[in-house]
């Protein structure tokens, strides 16, 4: 106590001078105490944490498949509809222009160092040009390049809304969107769509989910899960709040990738709003089949300035807190957008159609499925008739056996919120999937069991 360390001898040696218990191994209980003083210290010193933005973040498609059972059949090989990365089978290569273009971006060693925050200038002209339209002009300083779609979501959601906000979002939906904004302390409400509508916006409802803390509506067009794509009609009723009696929104995300099956047609949201100000996102992940390049960008419409300066500054500080977009790729945009064969897209809608199409032709015959035919994107949602299923609870569980039987993954629905589907991913060859949809019959043969209801009505 005095610093002379004397009081802690004296205290260590007892009144007999032998040590604690008289018999002068007072050096070993002192060792012994001193170790358990550095253990009880140590452990009041190191408490670490998780925060609290981690310990919110959940992946919802990672959270149910880790927890399913996937124990394929050994006897069948597996296929997997569940992977929405169109490179996995490589039978659908990107165009050797867009090779070309990076081998030359690579050759040029012009893109070696860091890139501004928000992405070169002319590379960002490049995608405004893309992208502008007389309705919905485009300046390169309305151009954000991020590091993929992905990043492009997060700044916009981010930029929009602080914690105790919601946003409107769709269900089923891309998972990414809540994941985000629940980590940020943003409330998710979930809007529905209608199957029986092509997965249109279910307007009523979503005019009940907003209040004043609704920041931002998201709008998903070409839709992932479900393949839909609106109607100028449908946008157009979207953006006014018709028929519905709603304010429209002052914020909207868009995310694109352009993948429109002949017939149909895709309409820029942003060409139809007079006065909704839209931060669009896409990248070149789908369209341009290379995912992992990791190029993003969002286009701020803005006609009216209603985001003002505030909004498009946030966006630049965002972007400097990790710098994105691959320089490389920035390198190479301009010949990619502006020398990629029309022929190449026109090939690559013409598979993900046909594929689509043959999915949805045999999987409508199948006893206890109702297959929904996609207007674009590479994905088809199936709806599974519980009733006639009754071995199993929900789509998890359906979707579980059919690995361990007929060894085909297709992602429970319940991963986009939407129980007792489940989403096809159609990028597989051709051949792949044919066979994957005649497990699939096997399989509902297998278990479908008629209802006692259906029994009645045959009686009747």
């Amino acid at each position: 106590m005095n610093g002379s360390g004397i009081h802690e001898k004296n205290a260590l040696i007892g009144v007999n001078g032998k040590g604690l218990n008289g018999n002068g191994n007072h050096h070993k209980a002192v060792k012994s105490i001193v170790c358990l003083a550095k253990q009880k210290s140590c452990r009041q010193r190191w408490n670490i944490r998780p925060s609290e933005m981690s310990i919110n973040t959940l992946n919802p498609i990672r959270a149910i498949v880790d927890g399913m059972k996937l124990t394929p059949n050994p006897e069948k090989p597996m296929i997997a509809l569940s992977i929405g990365d169109p490179t996995v089978f490589g039978n659908l290569p990107t165009d050797d222009k867009v090779l070309q273009a990076m081998k030359d971006a690579i050759d040029s060693q012009k893109y070696n160092g860091y890139a501004p925050s928000v992405g070169y200038q002319k590379s960002r002209e490049v995608v405004a040009n893309f992208y502008s339209c007389p309705e919905a002009p485009l300046e390169a300083e309305d151009v954000l390049l991020t590091s993929g779609c992905s990043q492009a979501i997060d700044l916009a959601i981010t930029v929009l809304c602080n914690p105790g906000d919601n946003i409107l979002v769709p269900c089923p939906g891309f998972s990414l969107y809540k994941t985000l904004a629940v980590s940020l302390g943003i409330q998710v409400k979930l809007y529905n769509l209608l199957p029986e509508k092509s997965w249109e916006i279910d307007l009523q409802h979503m005019e009940s989910l907003i209040d004043d803390r609704t920041t931002c509506l998201i709008v998903n067009n070409p839709s992932n899960p479900c393949g839909s794509v609106y109607s100028k009609e449908h946008l157009q009723n979207i953006l006014s709040g018709e028929p519905c009696s709603f304010t429209p929104l002052a914020t909207c995300v868009l995310y694109l990738h352009d993948q429109v099956f002949p017939g149909c047609t895709y309409q820029s949201t942003a060409s139809l709003a007079s006065d909704v100000p839209i931060l669009a996102c896409g990248g070149l992940a789908k369209r341009w089949l290379v995912p992992g390049w990791r190029l993003g960008w969002i286009l701020i419409h803005d006609k009216n300035q209603i985001f003002g300066k505030e909004i498009r500054q946030g966006l630049v500080k965002l972007s400097q807190r990790i710098l994105g977009a691959c320089t490389i790729v920035q390198g190479a945009i301009e010949s990619i957008l502006n020398n990629t064969p029309q022929e190449f897209y026109h090939r690559t809608i013409r598979f993900l159609e046909s594929n689509s199409e043959i999915c949805f032709s045999e999987l409508s015959t199948v006893p206890g499925l109702t297959p929904v035919m996609p207007s674009g994107a590479m994905y088809l949602m199936v709806g599974i008739e519980m009733e006639h299923f009754p071995e199993f609870q929900n789509d998890v569980q359906f979707t579980e056996r059919l690995v361990t039987e007929q060894s085909v993954f297709c992602l429970p629905a319940t991963a986009f919120e939407y129980p007792n589907y489940f989403r096809i991913v159609v990028t597989v060859p051709e051949e792949m999937m044919v066979e994957a949809c005649t497990r699939i019959r096997e399989f509902c043969q297998c278990h479908y069991r008629t209802c006692s209801r259906d029994s009645n009505e045959l009686d009747q």
